[in-house]
């Protein structure tokens, strides 16, 4: 049997359908599409500081054994026609700047209410290079750093992993995932939970709707400090520690598989002690949520 005549007609009355809404509707964004890929090449800035900011789309980082910095980027442009999304992909640009030992690179997109462009960023540079990223309404990702790394991402993801240096990463509205980092690390966000793995050196997290989980390898001289407003929070430490531990919960429940020394008063929303000879400091706080400390 063949279905090929109305699989057919089908077609024509989406066309016909699809058709009729251009004509009733001009400027509406179609699916009419263009794209392109470019990759440049930069020399590293004198004071090994790289800056970028990504106002819509992916951007990756990624350290490597290498001397100079490659940038990727893969423009796509949809607009109510091929030629306006042609038009539109020309637009986007890498605006780039090389001044005061720091090279900055800056994604410009046109905005319009009835075309839409974005740009993912794939960008390979040296290991050991300071890397400031700044995004909108895409995810961020960063490896095989060897430097201070600062991120920050409205409306996308940020995620981090094989950084041996300071951390500062805070998302709106997304998740923060952070994982085989040594060094001190800042993680905020907002309507987004925080996960922390194989992390070794003190941890500052904090988001005001979400779950934060750590596992941690070592502590660092600044101890550790989560806090949540609405969400649990899961601590996982080394085997051998020596901490001042103090957990506070406003609403939940208290979870601790660790013996603690010198115990303070216990009450159904707080529980501190001693592991080990103490010293370093281990808070955790939650208004609304569980607490476990494994």
């Amino acid at each position: 049997m063949s279905w090929g005549k109305p699989k057919d007609r089908d077609d024509e009355a989406k066309g016909g359908f699809k058709g009729l809404l251009r004509s009733i509707l001009p400027g509406i964004p179609w699916a009419e599409r263009a794209e392109s890929k470019d990759t440049r090449t930069f020399d590293p800035p004198s004071g090994m500081v790289f800056r970028v900011h990504n106002s819509n789309g992916l951007t990756r980082i990624s350290g490597e054994d290498r001397d100079d910095i490659e940038v990727m980027m893969h423009k796509t442009a949809r607009a109510e026609s091929p030629e306006a999304a042609e038009a539109l992909l020309q637009e986007i640009r890498l605006a780039v700047d090389d001044q005061g030992g720091r090279l900055s690179l800056d994604v410009e997109i046109p905005r319009r209410w009835n075309r839409r462009g974005t740009a993912n960023l794939c960008v390979k540079l040296p290991r050991h290079m300071e890397v400031w990223v700044a995004a909108a309404n895409g995810r961020i990702d960063i490896e095989g750093i060897r430097g201070l790394v600062r991120a920050r991402s409205t409306n996308g993801s940020a995620k981090v992993s094989d950084i041996v240096g300071d951390v500062e990463v805070a998302t709106t509205n997304a998740k923060v995932s952070c994982s085989c980092t040594f060094g001190k690390l800042l993680a905020r966000s907002s309507n987004g939970k925080i996960e922390i793995e194989e992390h070794s050196g003190s941890v500052d997290a904090s988001t005001s709707n979400g779950l934060i989980r750590a596992s941690l390898d070592a502590l660092g001289d600044d101890g550790v400090l989560l806090c949540t407003s609405n969400g649990r929070i899961v601590l996982d430490l080394p085997d051998e520690v020596d901490a001042d531990i103090d957990i506070r919960v406003d609403n939940g429940v208290i979870r601790n598989d660790r013996e603690l020394c010198q115990k303070g008063r216990e009450t159904n929303g707080r529980v501190a002690g001693r592991l080990g000879a103490g010293g370093k400091s281990i808070k955790l706080r939650t208004s609304n949520g569980s607490v476990s400390l494994h």
